[in-house]
């Protein structure tokens, strides 16, 4: 159970550095460009939950006043029944 699968350290000194300048320059632009998009995508998150918040706002008034409004329809209260005959 050895770390023979793990890559070693990345260990440099000023003398004998082990990555170049050009590489570090590239991981620091990858690094931005990593940033600039984690930053789009939480605006976007944002964007997207506050849609959903206004279409779920929007639903749940047009439910409530169609509950508001059913409930001052009177047009049953005044339903008389019909008298019955009897028959003899």
């Amino acid at each position: 159970m050895g770390d023979s699968g793990y890559k070693p350290k990345i260990s440099g000194t000023a003398q004998d550095p082990v990555l170049k300048q050009a590489e570090i320059a590239y991981m620091k632009l990858i690094e931005e460009k990593n940033r600039e998009r984690v930053h789009k995508l939480q605006q976007l998150s944002k964007r997207n939950r506050l849609t959903g918040c206004a279409i779920g706002a929007g639903v749940l008034g047009v439910y409530l006043y169609s509950i508001f409004a059913v409930k001052q329809e009177t047009f049953l209260d005044d339903f008389n029944e019909p008298v019955k005959i009897q028959q003899q």
